[in-house]
């Protein structure tokens, strides 16, 4: 399994985790306020089970391969490794926690490449902890959240000599921008959606400083003040950080690069003046406000700031455009003789194509199914049109937005399909239609338009079939809908809506839910996990596929439901295409399951490697695959508001 973790640089709020902190000792003081987001660069690593050690190899930058280092997986010896410091301290000061907590063995870490710079405030010890953290995770499949991640990581790296602070540990989000909020002991983040793409330029400024000389002079003015320059540094972290970070999240919000990047200078102005009287010798920064007030930056840039705990170590820069990004850079390493590296923050990764599987017989629908294919079975809509069930289905696809629909058929049945979307009736028929018919037989046709066919060979199970539209689809993430399920949204946003929202603001693969009574279980896949910031999004830590009621009791229950209810699959989803590679894994190595290439081993799958989420749908769903469902379908669909 490969692992990639990001550098993590922090935007706006520095200092600020360890300043809330205080909030333990004295209630006046604000809350920390922290913006960071992954870079573009990490350390990458190659990770396998191992029986009883841990066995950690590196490459360096120029390509040569260290010798393996061995540590046996045992509490003394992993402490002592944590505490004398170095690359590898880290990785077993996390080790050293995770065994603590949970039942594992060892692993394999092959470090294989490292493209971030170490020591530049980009908190690479802290990437290193992460990334072992998610090894275990995933290798032990632990289930822990994002969160629970990054408090391992935190409380390994501490047991190290690293002087670390909580927000380091945010690199565990990737590239997506989070918002860190400390008070006292207690850590919330909330991941923050980018409306466009954002270009940052950031700047080793090849200079010294001392860290723990900047956190110890800043910490003297904490918990009480007791000057004027100590009320600074508490203003300067508390009320104006404050009032600055929550500006920045609109800007962000909003893609208002231009404020985003004066925010940006006006929080180091404020730094210069507060802060750095605090510790002069490190905090006057000479070689920072040099590169960012250099004149022939000004007409590429936004704005810029320090980055990290500030002085002479990194600095960074909000350019206009993803050319001048490459243009600072040119005149930073012409000019000033200085490396950089690019950071981009994108906005969330935009779906565009929706699949539905429609290749199934309908065995429990025979003899109908034998006359037409049951996505083809009528329902009657709002409107008072009987339509096909599948143009349902792609109606509500194409009106969240997507550009395309790819529909999963069986070869025989193809010209059925292509006759509703693609075919015109014939002039005689069309003349006979009234006029609101007329608009909707050409409304067929260009929506017919937008929709591709993936031949399905053999029935061989969902997992098969959405593997089918693998080339159709390619490499982009794509809605999943079901053939034989009609939804219904109780809101203003139709489900599809909902999913592909939920997606764009987290870039992870997202599944519908909803609740299901403990005696319905064994007909849906059923999935567990932990809420997030409210009651309507989680982690999910296991899918099932039709789980007894022994085992969901033991395994699947989750809090905020009602006795004896689970979380069933909805029938939407948002993927990832690595769900492909998985499918084409198990389609290779006939790995079947219930006689079929299942899709919900494969989600699982992703979910371990990374990440899936579950959304409580707003709305209905309609299964029409069995009779005693279509006939209640047909008396409540059209009436369902």
């Amino acid at each position: 399994m490969k692992i990639f973790v990001p550098g993590r640089i922090c935007l706006l709020g520095e200092h600020s985790d360890w300043a809330g902190g205080y909030r333990r000792t004295n209630a006046d003081i604000e809350k920390g306020y922290a913006i960071i987001a992954g870079t573009n660069q990490g350390i990458y690593a190659e990770v396998q089970p191992h029986p009883n050690a841990l066995i950690l190899t590196a490459t360096t930058p120029d390509g040569v391969k260290q010798e393996p280092y061995e540590i046996p997986m045992e509490p003394k010896a992993l402490l002592e490794e944590a505490e004398k410091g170095g690359f590898w301290s880290y990785i077993a000061g996390v080790a050293y926690q995770i065994l603590t907590h949970y039942h594992v063995r060892g692993l394999v870490i092959d470090n294989y490449k490292t493209d971030m710079p170490v020591k530049k405030g980009l908190s690479s010890s802290a990437a290193i902890c992460v990334l072992t953290a998610r090894a275990f995770n995933r290798i032990y499949d632990l289930k822990m959240t994002i969160r629970g991640e990054m408090e391992m990581a935190y409380q390994g790296e501490i047991l190290t000599p690293s002087r670390c602070g909580r927000m380091d540990q945010g690199c565990a989000y990737g590239n997506r921008p989070v918002l860190m909020t400390f008070d006292g002991d207690r850590l919330d983040t909330t991941e923050l959606h980018v409306k466009r793409d954002l270009h940052f330029v950031i700047v080793d400024l090849q200079a010294k400083k001392d860290t723990k000389k900047i956190l110890a002079d800043l910490n003297r003015c904490y918990p009480f003040a007791r000057d004027e320059v100590e009320r600074g540094v508490q203003q300067l972290l508390g009320s104006i950080n404050k009032q600055i970070s929550h500006q920045a999240i609109d800007a962000l919000m909003q893609g208002d690069a231009e404020r985003l990047g004066s925010l940006m200078t006006e929080a180091q102005t404020y730094f210069n003046q507060y802060a750095a009287p605090a510790c002069p010798e490190e905090l006057t920064a000479p070689v920072l406000n040099r590169v960012l007030n250099y004149e022939p930056l000004k007409p590429y840039i936004w704005g810029g700031k320090g980055v990290g705990s500030q002085g002479d170590g990194t600095g960074q820069f909000l350019v206009r455009s993803e050319a001048d990004q490459q243009k600072v850079i040119e005149i930073i390493e012409r000019d000033l003789h200085l490396s950089c590296l690019k950071l981009t923050l994108y906005a969330g990764a935009k779906v565009r194509k929706a699949v539905i599987p429609a290749a199934g017989f309908g065995t429990r629908l025979f003899p109908a199914t034998k006359a037409t294919k049951k996505e083809l079975f009528p329902i009657v809509d709002r409107d008072g049109i009987a339509k096909p069930a599948i143009l349902l289905i792609v109606e509500e696809a194409l009106e969240a937005g997507l550009d395309e629909v790819i529909i999963v058929v069986q070869a025989e049945d193809l010209p059925a399909f292509e006759s509703l979307f693609q075919s015109q009736v014939s002039i005689e028929n069309f003349n006979k239609l009234p006029p609101h018919f007329q608009a909707y037989s050409k409304k067929l046709l260009e929506m017919g338009q937008k929709i591709r066919f993936a031949i399905q060979p053999v029935q061989d199970g969902l997992g098969h079939a959405v593997y089918c539209a693998r080339e159709l689809v390619g490499n982009e993430p794509f809605l999943l809908m079901l053939g034989d399920h009609l939804y219904r949204s109780d809101s203003d946003r139709s489900c599809a809506q909902q999913l592909l929202e939920a997606y764009s603001h987290h870039s992870t693969s997202v599944i519908g839910v909803r609740r299901t009574a403990e005696s319905e279980i064994g007909n849906f896949g059923t999935v567990a996990g932990h809420w997030g910031e409210n009651q309507n999004l989680m982690h999910i830590t296991e899918f099932a596929e039709k789980p007894t009621i022994e085992y969901a009791r033991a395994n699947l229950q989750v809090s905020g439901l009602g006795n004896a209810e689970y979380l069933t699959v909805f029938g939407q989803y948002v993927v990832k295409p690595q769900v492909f590679d998985y499918l084409e894994e198990h389609i290779k190595n006939n790995v079947r399951e219930y006689g079929e290439f299942q899709l919900t081993s494969a989600l699982d799958r992703l979910r371990q490697e990374d990440g899936f989420m579950g959304l409580m749908m707003d709305g209905k769903r309609y299964d029409i695959g069995l009779p005693e469902h279509y006939l209640e379908t047909l008396q409540s669909f059209r009436g369902e508001v």
